[in-house]
């Protein structure tokens, strides 16, 4: 079972202290931002702590390419803005070159909002941003994912017809897809109810091969809302029984499955607590534990 989650890497730890707290959460696997999501500054790749996070991913018999980075949310290659649009196609360029250097093999991208121009032209321009940025990377083997969208505004990638499109356009091995539970539930896909036939429209239509990272989380709203509103696993509208049955099915068994789930507020401290280590333990067990978040609240 590759099972892990968001980690940070800030301070002067950085990628070594993201190796530790994936661990102290009894991950095999996990997702890490190379700066802060919120914005585009990132520190010389020379203070990363590159060469002792191998070492801890050695030591803790993590396979470096379940290590999974994001890029940053405001990032926006499908808008219309020349000028954005650039500045994004320069930084996930600089992205994936600092990916390789680390030898991170996968990079997970929002593929962008069209902001009124329409699903047609914000195709476009998604896919001629990712030609540029596979051309002036291609002496990298760093793929690019782009992640199923819940479809709030005017996300481009709401359903698996839109990827399929900039997928095939594209034209490279090297573009992947990033399968969000929470996304696609709340873009219209019933996981609970129809959770095969869910499964089999993706490989029919993209298919299984372009498959590279699971965020599994559960959804604060309704089928089709929407919204985008992660939930704790088990405490949403897609339960504990389907995210566990996507987390354990045999054709995912090689993709790192990715925790993005709220972190939990303490009423008493107001301390915000990272529930991945005891969600990974429920996972783990099998079984739906309905006194998690006091768990966690409680250090149990």
């Amino acid at each position: 079972m590759k099972i892990g989650s968001h980690v940070g890497n800030a301070g002067t730890d950085m990628l070594k202290g993201s190796v530790l707290e994936a661990v102290s959460y009894d991950a095999n696997c996990f997702m890490v931002y190379l700066g802060a999501p919120q914005n585009t500054y990132r520190k010389p790749l020379s203070q990363l702590k590159i060469p002792e996070m191998r070492d801890l991913l050695d030591k803790y018999n993590i396979n470096i390419n379940d290590v999974v980075v994001h890029a940053p949310y405001i990032v926006n290659l499908a808008q219309g803005d020349l000028e954005k649009r650039n500045f994004a196609i320069d930084f996930i360029t600089k992205e994936v070159k600092y990916c390789y250097e680390a030898g991170f093999k996968t990079i997970v991208l929002h593929p962008g909002a069209h902001v009124g121009q329409g699903i047609d032209t914000g195709i476009t321009n998604i896919v001629s941003g990712l030609i540029e940025i596979l051309e002036r990377t291609s002496h990298t083997d760093v793929n690019i994912a782009i992640e199923t969208m819940a479809g709030k505004g005017s996300e481009v990638g709401s359903n698996f017809s839109e990827l399929q499109e900039i997928i095939k356009t594209v034209n490279s091995p090297r573009i992947k897809v990033c399968f969000d539970t929470c996304h696609t539930f709340d873009s219209g896909y019933d996981l609970v109810n129809n959770y095969d036939g869910v499964f089999q429209e993706f490989d029919k239509i993209i298919g299984f091969e372009r498959l590279a990272v699971i965020h599994v989380n559960d959804s604060k709203n309704v089928l089709g809302s929407k919204k985008d509103r992660h939930a704790n696993i088990g405490f949403g509208n897609i339960g504990f029984e389907t995210l566990h049955r996507v987390i354990t099915d045999k054709r995912f068994v090689h993709i790192p499955k990715i925790l993005e789930t709220p972190y939990v507020l303490n009423p008493h401290t107001n301390e915000s607590l990272p529930p991945y280590k005891y969600e990974i333990a429920m996972i783990k067990s099998g079984q739906f534990n309905p006194n998690l978040i006091e768990d966690i609240i409680n250090h149990k």
